[in-house]
């Protein structure tokens, strides 16, 4: 392939060329774009994900009713008045006096509404030993966390009066303040963090400071152009916190990567002997055209999550997709545009005893080493895997499936406030308290009973149906709590779950509930709705909603990486290969999960004792994201072995040559990645925890095992196979433009197998 070659140049190529030429102009249009992008964003505001929005079912139709008639709903709390020795009772002196001191210390903050005592509620434990104070926080349930301060206090002061007794608070807004002190600090820690440790790897990987601000420089106002973009976009579908950290992760890494690849091999080819023209446009064409394929790949993963129909999911696909495409579209358009202005000062700042060999060959003029580029480390590796690739594969599939075997025992839960946050919170034993005494108190289910009239006869009659049912059904101990809306016609019937914080056995109670006790109450009633939601009923509607999208998120995520692979490598060995790979890697970040959180394997080593299960949610989100990242690495090797095997390699040296170039900056984004999301597993709260060690864990196999023994020894024993694309399929779109831009000297090309071209 001469360069006077009849082939179409690639849309990374022109844009490439293109930036180089008009590098001011591609800068300007960058910084505009983000401006702009900023500025809008931060004028339209953000909409956020409504209750009513977040879930399909019963739990949505109740959010409905509820914004329908305009009810904001108070943050409820509740005090533990509980004797600490057998011998004391509720119905003591000192225990109602106790309870009369609660009374009126909350009332007196004035923060609070509709106090009640327990012994007009019936809110007495069965053994006699535990009173509960219930109480409505004034304001905005969403904010209630923010001004209940004084009513702790309060409660604090009643409780130091009363030493014999144990008094405490629980409820929305206490928890909430209680989370935000303990860890709203340690999100924005996190998240603030992986910028400065990105660039430290960079740093070590580059040697300059030039060389590694660049790629964070791009991934951080890809970020902040995305951050605008979700503002604008919110206003068609919502957005939500959980979808911008998810963002940020996310951006932080493939940003990161794509300016790696693309600066690894500008400098790389220009180590090689090339002037900086020549290497910037052999940089546009080879890993610009990787970053493209894998950034449309990337996107279409993240597109699998909207399949979900789950609010919190679709948002966190789009935000994820959008910026993945504003750093694809970064990295191919205005890097070169900075490469071409900086020229050598791209290696300023150089860090003293970095890189040592490489100054001293620019400054003796020494031409570069044969073989220039390549890792030492892989390279022994690649000579064991491809003098011996059939050994190679079973032992390395071997140990991946092993590692991925305790996946098929997976069990998933909406993982309750002990499992959350174990022992580290005090209000963690306060919910343990509570619920034992009370069980399902904490977190009662809720029916929203809407009729046309809310006080008619049959609608009462029906309630106090309701009420005897729910408790002689054993559904529910009591008290079951009614609380009229006359001007709405609407009604909240609070009701204790039997079962407490046991999922399992409240799941039960509220399946009493839904299936027995309602059709034969208030379901006789015309006209009448009441859906039950509440925590247990949100968690029931979530999980049955998500195992109903794991088959069409899975088969479309597969089904299009699949179509993308196969056109852009125009191979149906590279396609297969690629989606079996990938699902290995998944399987076995499945694995260490399910040993690690679930049996406990060495979980006092990322403080995960006594969790018993894995996120409800966590896998689905894990497969998708871990899905799109992989496709980052392979397209990137696979390329460069498709690459030199196009300039006249045989297949096993092109392998050889790919895996090895490649791998130190597959290693660099690797570590990168790896240390991003560690971060996330060294915090407190188990579901984050259990997504770091997740994504850490696969990007890390992913890297090594996959990418270093698996890839090239599964394609060694295929051969001239792997470029098998049936004659059938020819008419598929090319998409395989400019994979080799410049002639290399070495063997001429070898033929097309089964009538395959290059180029259009």
């Amino acid at each position: 392939m001469g360069n006077g070659d009849t082939r179409v140049r690639g849309i990374a190529a022109r844009a490439g060329g293109w930036s180089a030429r008009h590098r001011w102009a591609a800068v300007g249009i960058w910084v505009l774009f983000v401006v702009l992008a900023m500025g809008l964003g931060s004028a339209a505001g953000r909409v956020d994900v409504k209750d009513s929005e977040q879930l399909k079912g019963e739990t949505s139709t109740a959010a409905h009713i509820i914004e329908d008639a305009g009810i904001e709903e108070p943050a409820g709390e509740s005090v533990l008045v509980q004797a600490k020795d057998a011998g004391t009772k509720a119905t003591d002196a000192g225990f109602r006096s106790a309870v009369a001191a609660v009374v009126e210390a909350v009332e007196g903050t004035g923060r609070v509404s509709d106090v009640t005592s327990p012994y007009e509620t019936k809110t007495l434990s069965k053994d006699g030993r535990s009173a509960l104070v219930q109480f409505d926080v004034r304001g905005d349930s969403d904010t209630a966390g923010e001004h209940i301060e004084p009513v702790l206090k309060a409660v604090e002061g009643v409780q130091k009066e009363h030493s014999e007794l144990r008094i405490e608070e629980i409820g929305g807004a206490s928890m909430m303040k209680t989370f935000d002190d303990a860890f709203g600090d340690d999100f924005k820690k996190a998240e603030l963090s992986a910028v400065p440790v990105a660039l430290g790897i960079l740093l070590i990987a580059f040697g300059a400071l030039v060389a590694a601000l660049l790629p964070v420089a791009l991934a951080v106002t890809a970020i902040m152009a995305t951050m605008g973009l979700m503002g604008i976009v919110s206003h068609v579908m919502p957005m939500s916190d959980t979808a911008n950290s998810v963002m940020l992760l996310v951006g932080l890494a493939v940003g990161v990567d794509y300016c790696l690849f693309y600066l690894r091999r500008e400098r790389e080819e220009r180590e090689a002997g090339r002037d900086a023209q020549t290497a910037l446009r052999i940089a546009a064409a080879t890993s610009g055209r990787a970053i493209i394929v894998s950034g449309v790949t990337v996107c279409v993963a993240m597109a699998g999550m909207l399949f979900t129909g789950l609010a919190e999911f679709e948002a966190m696909g789009l935000a994820s997709l959008m910026v993945v495409a504003v750093a694809m579209v970064g990295s191919v358009t205005v890097l070169p545009a900075l490469l071409s202005l900086l020229g050598e000062r791209v290696e300023k700042g150089r860090l003293p005893f970095l890189h040592r060999d490489k100054r001293r060959r620019k400054n003796q003029q020494a031409p570069a080493r044969p073989g220039r580029g390549e890792s030492r480390f892989w390279s022994a590796v690649l000579r064991v895997v491809l003098a011996k690739p059939g050994i190679s594969l079973v032992v390395a599939a071997g140990a991946l499936l092993a590692i991925a075997a305790p996946a098929l025992g997976m069990k998933t839960e909406q993982l309750t406030l002990d499992k959350e946050f174990g022992d580290s919170l005090p209000i963690v034993a306060t919910y343990n308290r509570v619920n034992e005494a009370f069980p399902g108190g904490t977190e009662p289910a809720e029916v929203i009973v809407k009729a046309r009239d809310i006080n008619s006869p049959e609608v009462k009659s029906a309630l106090a149906d309701f009420r005897s049912k729910a408790i002689s059904s054993g559904a529910t101990r009591g008290p079951v709590d009614i609380k009229v809306h006359d001007a709405q016609n609407v009604a909240f019937v609070y009701v204790p779950l039997v079962g407490g914080s046991d999922q399992e056995k409240a799941g039960r109670s509220l399946d009493l509930l839904r299936d027995e006790v309602r059709p034969a109450t208030l379901g006789k009633v015309d006209g009448v709705e009441a859906p039950i939601t509440g925590q247990v009923a949100g968690s029931r509607d979530f999980n049955d909603q998500l195992v109903g999208s794991v088959v069409p998120v899975f088969a479309f995520v597969v089904v299009f990486a699949f179509l993308l692979m196969l056109l852009s490598f125009r191979s149906l060995t590279v396609a297969i290969t690629s989606i079996v790979l990938n699902l290995l890697s998944v399987g076995a970040a499945y694995g260490i999960l399910v040993g690690v959180f679930q049996h406990g394997w060495g979980a006092s080593l990322v403080g995960a004792e006594g969790v018993g299960a894995i996120i409800t949610w966590l896998p689905l989100f894990l497969f998708v994201i871990l899905f799109g990242l992989s496709m980052d690495y392979h397209v990137f090797v696979v390329s460069r072995i498709r690459e030199a095997r196009l300039r006249g390699l045989e297949t096993k040296e092109a392998i050889r040559h790919g895996v090895v170039t490649t791998a130190g900056v597959v290693t660099s984004a690797a570590v990168i990645m790896v240390a991003v999301f560690a971060i996330f597993g060294t915090l407190s709260m188990q579901s984050m925890k259990q997504m770091g060690v997740g994504l850490a864990a696969a990007v890390l196999i992913d890297a090594t095992i996959i990418r270093g023994v698996l890839l090239p020894a599964v394609m060694a024993l295929l051969g001239e196979r792997n470029w098998y694309f049936p004659k059938w399929l020819h008419r598929l779109p090319d998409l395989t433009h400019d994979e080799a831009p410049e002639e290399v000297s070495g063997p001429p090309q070898p033929p097309a197998v089964e009538g395959e071209r290059v180029g259009v």
